[in-house]
């Protein structure tokens, strides 16, 4: 247990990689073939139809892929031997609850169905081979099986799930009342910070799309462009593709290959364990103290307030956490309050790990460890300092020099 205990102290590095990836969300997107010839939009115009959108019914098949930039054959290996620790099942299997068993979105590629009717109902299933991953939220209850392991975790919704304004926004927030005030408030955040343009059509799913595309003004951050494409005819987001300065394949491209705005059957969000399965009943008091959103997470402590966005709009001043900069260049100040652990003190298993993706820099702050992924960088300085945002490692050394 001592050792457990000792080792999670290392993998806070992985997890400041892997915030970029939670944060983004999945955004249903994917598959071009040819531009249609749509009438002329605005991107104020766009953001309004996006804003307008009700839909509250779909069901359909999408595609995400996710390059992080991570060394995943290292993490995989390093990780290894804490399954017992992170809440692995025997033999290393994932375990079912959907809090953990979501996490494996944040690298390579997947193909997910999706289904909605309205607020009280969704499904999502992970495929994988034969075997598949179901989270079903149907009214009172959140069901969740896996078929290979025959294993169903079950959890209450919380009471207030559906009440108005609980899907509002992160931490009850509620957005503002009409489309052209939410399609001002987007534009006011992006300031002279954003560009923000419609960048011609597409064709995906099937479906007549326009492509809204969000680039940062400033120098220094890791992201180039935040893409869209946007349904034409009921402005429900189809594809999501974050691209960074590094180029090659995009931090994340989530995509429809198929879908379909018509009401699911009721029988889509039925589910009752199978005779002999392993039943794991989850803490209602837990989910009562969380955002009644079954899909949804907590991010680590202090990191959540860093990393309310992954661009303009950044909370700050909350859980110790010290924003420098704005904009797309905004680096979240962490002072842990402890000098950094020492890697020579990490697990074996660990060592390696850390070795593969973190390189020791230094300047006038001293010396430090950076962890790097293709959109989120953090610098661990050894004096127990942390910087970290999506902006290059230039930024976050002149940060940690500046001593703010």
């Amino acid at each position: 247990m001592a050792q457990t205990r000792k080792a999670s102290r290392y993998i806070v590095p992985v997890a400041v990689a892997g915030v970029a990836a939670a944060t983004i969300g999945l955004v249903p997107a994917l598959a071009a073939s040819g531009d249609p010839d749509l009438p002329e939009i605005t991107a104020q115009q766009l953001i309004e139809k996006i804003a307008a959108s009700d839909t509250q019914t779909l069901s359909g098949t999408f595609r995400i892929s996710t390059d992080l930039g991570l060394p995943l054959e290292g993490l995989t290996s390093g990780l290894g031997g804490l399954a017992g620790g992170m809440g692995g099942g025997a033999g290393g299997s994932a375990s079912v609850d959907p809090s953990e068993r979501l996490t494996q979105l944040v690298s390579g590629s997947h193909t997910l169905r999706v289904a909605a009717d309205g607020p009280e109902r969704q499904k999502l299933t992970l495929l994988d081979g034969s075997d598949e991953y179901s989270l079903i939220h149907n009214g009172d209850d959140v069901w969740a099986y896996d078929s290979k392991s025959k294993e169903v975790f079950h959890e209450k919704a919380p009471a207030d799930a559906d009440a108005p304004g609980a899907h509002d926004g992160p931490k009850g927030k509620e957005l503002p009342g009409t489309p052209k005030q939410l399609a001002d408030e987007v534009l006011k955040a992006a300031g002279d910070t954003t560009s923000i343009t419609v960048d011609g059509t597409a064709k995906v799913a099937g479906r007549d799309a326009y492509q809204l595309v969000i680039k940062p003004k400033q120098s220094g951050s890791t992201v180039e462009s935040v893409k869209i494409a946007v349904d034409a005819a009921n402005g429900t987001p189809l594809k999501f593709t974050l691209a960074s300065v590094e180029g090659g394949k995009p931090v994340v491209d989530a995509g429809f290959t198929k879908v379909d705005f018509s009401k699911p059957a009721a029988s889509d969000f039925t589910f009752k364990a199978p005779a002999g399965a392993k039943v794991t009943e989850g803490g209602a008091e837990k989910a009562a103290g969380e955002e009644g959103d079954p899909f949804g997470g907590q991010l680590p402590e202090g990191l959540e307030d860093a990393f309310g966005g992954f661009g303009p709009g950044l909370d700050s001043g909350k859980g110790g956490v010290n924003v420098i900069g704005e904009g797309w260049t905004t680096i979240a100040k962490i002072d842990t309050g402890a000098p950094a652990p020492r890697t020579d003190e990490a697990p074996k298993e660990v060592q390696g790990l850390l070795d593969s993706f973190g390189d020791k820099v230094t300047g006038k702050f001293g010396s430090g460890t950076l962890f790097k992924t293709k959109i989120v960088n953090a610098l661990l300085t050894d004096d127990g300092k942390v910087y970290v945002g999506a902006v290059t490692k230039d930024a976050l050394v002149d940060a940690a020099n500046a001593g703010k």
